[in-house]
């Protein structure tokens, strides 16, 4: 059951615009995902404050304002194919598929997983294709991707996700060894396969592991 609340979904709205969020196609994304379908029950009343919250694994679901710029900065348009490494709860997933042609998905946690599809069964969302795996790898037997997202720190930019960056493509991820050293990197490749980074804005994020989880 979806317990949407539109009077607190537009304060949010509100709030992404007075940050400066100022694309029509991210905020329309926002007010038309439910988060509170990827929130655990116990914190669903607080699905949309601008906060980051706690999930399964020791996970989190990022905050609104950096779901909302991180999408703001992949410049995606219904053309483009997206890879993002760590699906989590999918609500950065979701907001992906609303504004671009197919989002490819991987995932270290089962348990996240298998949730997270759970949630896009539920808003009939099909343009998603997730899988277990490790990140770093990036999903080569469907590269090149135009855009490329990465929701937890890596400690430098992963060599095999910018193997898999198309040419003219663009890459946001976060980067740093620990949460007081992060940055959101916004890294581009032109259509000569030459590479670029910009630094854009410090955060934290939780750190981006090699290898898949095991089973608990």
């Amino acid at each position: 059951m979806i317990d949407d609340n539109p009077a607190q979904k537009i304060r949010l709205i509100m709030e992404l615009r007075r940050q400066g969020i100022s694309s029509t196609d991210v905020l329309s994304a926002i007010e038309r995902v439910a988060r509170d379908v990827f929130v655990p029950k116990t914190f669903r009343d607080r699905a949309y404050e601008n906060i980051a919250l706690p999930i399964a694994s020791g996970q989190t679901i990022s905050q609104p304002y950096i779901v909302a710029y991180m999408t703001q900065m992949l410049d995606l348009d219904k053309r483009r194919k997206v890879l993002e490494i760590g699906t989590g709860s999918g609500y950065q997933t979701a907001i992906l598929a609303r504004l671009c042609r197919r989002v490819y998905s991987v995932e270290r946690y089962r348990n996240l997983l298998s949730a997270a599809e759970e949630a896009f069964k539920a808003l009939k969302i099909t343009n998603i294709t997730a899988r277990v795996g490790d990140g770093h790898k990036g999903w080569p037997e469907q590269a090149p991707f135009d855009r490329i997202i990465v929701t937890a720190a890596a400690e430098k930019i992963p060599p095999a996700l910018l193997d898999q960056l198309a040419d003219g493509g663009i890459m946001i991820l976060p980067v740093g060894r620990d949460t007081t050293d992060q940055n959101i990197l916004r890294v581009t490749k032109d259509m000569e396969g030459n590479v670029s980074e910009e630094v854009l804005l410090p955060v934290r994020f939780v750190p981006m592991v090699q290898g898949v989880a095991e089973e608990i």
